[in-house]
């Protein structure tokens, strides 16, 4: 199901200051924003007694909606300014996770743009093998691709899972009651998820929820997960749902066991409907959109389907997203608590 929010009917609403969503519902009708509410005024007289019941102590469950940050400025600059409206202060070790890129020529986020943001923090950036062969299958030669793309001239770099897996325990999991990361992954306090928004040719798309999920599973958890959880060492074959589904409960072990202590990062540039494990992508057919972050993976991945939607030169990719039933990543992830598909959209160019 296309879900549309009504900040996307124009490009100056979807630009305007601290500008937020509303979704519409099952039937068409719009939800309102929970900026939009205001305090109620009360119908009990001035000179009456407080109502002290119990049901009037009880409090309110909160209706605020995650908010994602948004610029168009796809800079150095634009991408610390993005990440420092996030008010989001990393503890102890920190990890950068994003892809390396496959060889010769994916779209991989290139180390000149992130290198400010990635010292700023004292990051490491770690990554893990893959599981379909190519350059970044074994640990010697995914270094050396590191290496090559330039991310070891910028700061530390470690495959997590070059000594093996560790289990992640999923919790309200339809699919999977663990996943299987990197066993470095707990060497690690903080985690900046550092994601080039953009295709996939199996997931339909790929952004926070895939980097959190694929991207730090290790080379047998890339397996389960893409096997819907019935085999670590085989990860073709699997029936799609099962597939996306394990891939929003994989996310979420990984999100339940950082807390406060994970953020996300999503680059809208060099939108091919391919992704970065693909060494030659098709070539983009679409403008860049800009960078954005949140503190939730589902909100940030949703606002950035939400604005492919909204282009007129997205077809492409929209096929793409559709053919796989990609948002059905987003829906099982909202089901099963990793996040929201409601937010605010916040611009902070305005």
């Amino acid at each position: 199901m296309k879900r549309w929010l009504s900040i996307l009917t124009g490009t100056a609403l979807l630009f305007s200051l601290a500008a937020c969503t509303s979704q519409p519902d099952e039937s068409g009708s719009q939800q309102s924003s929970a900026l939009d509410n205001s305090a109620g005024t009360s119908s009990q007289p001035e000179d009456s007694e407080p109502d002290t019941s119990q049901a009037a102590a009880e409090p309110e469950e909160s209706t605020v909606d995650p908010a994602v940050y948004m610029t168009e400025d796809i800079s150095p600059e634009g991408l610390m300014a993005v990440y420092e409206a996030l008010n989001w202060t990393p503890a102890g070790n920190v990890a950068v996770k994003l892809s390396t890129g496959e060889p010769p020529a994916s779209n991989y986020l290139r180390p000149e743009l992130i290198a400010g943001l990635v010292q700023s923090v004292d990051g490491t950036i770690v990554e893990c093998n893959t599981a379909y062969g190519g350059s970044r299958a074994e640990t010697a030669m995914h270094y050396q691709v590191a290496e090559d793309h330039g991310f070891t001239a910028i700061a530390d770099f470690q495959i997590l899972d070059e000594d093996g897996s560790m289990a992640l325990p999923v919790e309200g999991g339809t699919r999977l009651t663990e996943n299987y990361v990197g066993a470095a992954f707990a060497d690690y306090d903080s985690y900046l998820i550092l994601s080039h928004f953009k295709g996939h040719a199996m997931a339909g798309f790929g952004g926070a929820i895939k980097n959190i999920s694929i991207g730090l599973g290790s080379s047998e958890g890339k397996a389960w997960i893409h096997s819907g959880g019935t085999s670590r060492t085989n990860a073709w074959g699997g029936e799609q749902d099962a597939f996306l589904e394990s891939m929003a409960e994989a996310g979420k072990s990984v999100a339940d066991s950082l807390g406060n202590q994970i953020v996300y990062v999503n680059v809208m540039n060099r939108l091919s409907v391919d992704c970065d494990c693909d060494g030659n992508p098709a070539e983009p057919d679409m403008h860049d959109i800009g960078i954005l972050a949140s503190t939730d993976p589902v909100a940030l991945d949703q606002a950035c389907i939400d604005l492919v939607y909204a282009t007129e030169d997205g077809q492409s990719l929209i096929d793409r997203i559709e053919s796989r039933n990609g948002l059905h990543t987003l829906e099982h992830a909202e089901d099963i608590g990793l996040g929201s598909r409601s937010y605010q959209l916040i611009n902070i160019d305005a």
